[in-house]
């Protein structure tokens, strides 16, 4: 018996995930997951640490995230990816690991150079951008820098494994392993913040990189993949990866100049670069639940159909567009909405109160002014990456990162604005790139005149406009402390509040009335969102009730392995169709 569940749950984890909802249902539901267990991590931050205490853990992770972003995003997703599947896809599966054994020898040689320098360069860098930073905070600042190198390390391989099982159809694994990092943190700041104090968190990180590392060797060495060190500058391989991963490099570069800005002027307020990371760790989850999520979802699809037939690669995209949008903008809404008692649920614990709940919900809601669009860029850089054109949404990207760095100095260093500001530029910059990619994509591919997104736009704000302010009434109808303060003028004149007040109001200062009026509002806006859609005669509305049945079956493995006869999209080809 013990065997038999070990041999299905062995099936389960490695079945593949052959068409996009599929693929797309278990990246959302890990990506919730792994968000969920982030907003408990920080809860759990602020039980420990206040939020000038938190300053100095979250800025350490500027230069190691660098380093991350270079390697990982830049090489990964940009050259890796697609030289690897493309070998992948025409059988030859010698050469596909080839491939990555190479990838992983330059990976390694550039993490060892760059975290030298790190290392080396630390405390003068944080002394020039940290000017708000005391001596003391700079110091401890660069103690964490340097330790977490060390997690950096694991992440180099392990993203490398990521997009070895995302080439190969195998999404659960990949997805579990930002859980298990995040569970790492959590465990480990339980466990030893009352001793170690800022360092337990830390050094949480490095066993959460080594646990996102571990849990997808196994599946990785089963599929193949045998590491060696491999490097020859002559080899056509290295040419490219390089010629690939150039464009996205300098692309990186600008964004983390830009990162450097956001670091210089957040910590000139007191706090701030704390409130600004939390309320993004909230604004971006619609961005990662949904806007990713398909975006990763029907890339490798568009990828499939961009060289063979254009008009049904724009109809996989415009598809995708719609369902991005149709999910994201009320949800982007419905945060604003609901800012401050998500906030309080999120964060709200000893070190953190109120004031620092409103500065984090201003922050929050100035991201999700661009919400939509971030998540739409998401899919739309996709787009010229399956048209094989990298150049185009680097430019783009290059533009808005110095409008938002401009913009982010403007208001907060210029205009003296809190740190909501930052997060404002943050979307005004997402809201311009968005447009010139639109418009440059349209081009591109001979325009969507005949698919209609400008009505579908439209109808989308309407429902889930009206939705968003309908919530905005309830919240304050069933919280007691709107009432207490609009109504405080009865003292005044000598009365009270009816005995019945407490029959349709919540005393919201108490946590399970807080949890029951976000959760009776959010509900409302949902069902509402829906029967607006239904009646406005969005026809991405399917997409959700599609979904939602697949959910009521209550068959979570035999919807996460959906097979191709219930749903005819393949995302990708297997190796033996070729390409």
């Amino acid at each position: 018996m013990v065997k038999k569940l070990f041999e299905e749950g062995k099936n389960f984890l490695y079945a593949k995930q052959t068409n996009i909802l599929s693929a797309a249902a278990i990246i959302m539901f890990m990506v919730a997951a792994s968000r969920f267990l982030g907003l408990i991590r920080n809860r759990v931050f602020v039980h420990y640490f206040a939020p000038e205490q938190l300053d100095a853990y979250l800025a350490a992770f500027h230069l190691p995230d660098m380093l991350f972003e270079y390697l990982s995003l830049g090489v990964m997703s940009s050259a890796f990816i697609p030289i690897f599947g493309r070998y992948l896809g025409k059988g030859d599966k010698k050469e596909a690991w080839r491939v990555a054994s190479v990838t992983v020898t330059i990976l390694l040689l550039f993490f060892t150079i760059i975290s030298v320098l790190i290392f080396i360069f630390a405390e003068p860098f944080y002394q020039l951008i940290a000017q708000g930073f005391t001596p003391e905070k700079i110091a401890i600042t660069v103690t964490f820098t340097r330790w977490l190198l060390v997690a950096q390390m694991f992440f180099v391989v392990s993203y490398l494994l990521t997009a070895v099982l995302e080439a190969h159809q195998r999404f659960l694994v990949s997805q579990t392993a930002p859980v298990l990092y995040n569970v790492g943190i959590l465990v480990t700041t339980i466990l030893f913040a009352p001793t170690l104090g800022m360092m337990a968190p830390v050094l949480g990180v490095i066993l959460g990189s080594f646990l996102h590392l571990a849990i997808q060797l196994p599946i990785a060495l089963n599929l193949g993949f045998r590491p060696k060190l491999l490097l020859n500058f002559k080899d056509p391989v290295i040419r490219d990866i390089s010629k690939l991963a150039i464009p996205r490099v300098v692309e990186l570069t600008f964004f983390q100049i830009k990162r450097s800005v956001d670091l210089f002027t957040a910590s000139l307020i007191a706090g701030g670069i704390t409130y600004f990371k939390f309320g993004d760790s909230l604004a971006s989850l619609p961005i990662a639940l949904f806007g990713l999520s398909i975006a990763k979802a029907s890339f490798p699809q568009m990828a499939l159909q961009s060289g063979k037939n254009i008009e049904l690669f724009k109809q996989t995209f415009i598809s995708s567009f719609k369902e991005i949008l149709f999910l994201v903008v009320p949800t982007t809404i419905f945060l604003a909405v609901l800012r401050l008692p998500l906030v309080r649920l999120a964060f709200g614990a000893q070190y953190f109160d109120w004031q620092d709940t409103l500065d984090t919900g201003y922050v929050v809601s100035a991201f999700c002014l661009g919400g939509f669009a971030y998540a739409l860029s998401l899919l739309l850089n996709r787009g010229f990456y399956a048209l094989q054109d990298t150049a185009t949404p680097v430019k783009v990207s290059i533009f808005t990162i110095f409008l938002n760095a401009v913009l982010g100095i403007l208001f907060v260093v210029g205009f003296k604005l809190p740190i909501w500001s930052l997060a404002l530029a943050y979307s005004i910059a997402g809201i311009v790139q968005v447009i010139i990619l639109y418009a440059l994509f349209a081009r591109r591919v001979g325009g969507f005149a005949d698919y209609k997104i400008g009505q579908v736009f439209v109808k989308i704000i309407l429902a889930a406009g009206v939705s968003g302010l309908l919530m905005y009434i309830l919240l304050k109808v069933l919280d007691r402390s709107a009432w207490d303060q609009k109504l405080s003028f009865f003292r005044h004149i000598g009365l009270s509040l009816p005995t019945t007040f407490d029959l349709f109001v919540l005393d919201t200062r108490y946590t399970v009335n807080l949890v029951a009026v976000t959760f009776l509002v959010a509900l409302f806006g949902f069902l509402l969102y829906l029967a607006l859609s239904y009646m406005l005669r969005i026809e991405e509305l399917q997409f959700v009730l599609r979904a939602l049945r697949k959910i009521s079956r209550n068959r979570l493995p035999a919807f996460l392995k959906e097979s191709e006869s219930q749903n005819t999209e393949p995302i990708a080809p297997t190796p033996n169709n070729g390409s």
